[in-house]
């Protein structure tokens, strides 16, 4: 199995339950690891044979930025909801971290896996 990964994406988004949360905008961080067959975009070096990171990651900018969700598990599941539908991933592991949210701790999240991981 290959995978495509994005790593330690940032985005600002309003996320929490608390009201001094919804006030304010915060910066979230997404690992994102995808299913993916290199062997044709390795064969054609053409990017329209690739799981294209970039446009992943555009997508998932927008997404976020402009969303406004209580809970990071709920975020989670939108976000591997769209790469998996949008992208065509059979299968994704998605780490939402929010940094900063909890004192003495680097960061908190959680970490998500959708879909059949291909052996």
């Amino acid at each position: 199995m290959d995978i495509v990964f994005i790593e330690d994406l940032r985005i600002d988004t309003v996320i929490g339950i608390y009201d001094w949360e919804r006030r304010v905008r915060q910066t979230l961080s997404l690992d994102i690891e995808m299913a993916f067959d290199n062997t044709v975009p390795a064969a054609s070096d053409d990017i329209k044979d690739t799981l294209n990171y970039k446009e992943v990651s555009k997508r998932l900018m927008t997404y976020v930025s402009e969303s406004s969700f209580g809970l990071v598990e709920t975020l989670a599941e939108r976000c591997a909801g769209i790469v998996r539908e949008e992208f065509g991933v059979t299968w994704v592991r998605l780490k939402l971290s929010k940094p900063g949210a909890v004192r003495g701790a680097k960061a908190v999240g959680v970490c998500i896996e959708r879909g059949k991981r291909p052996g």
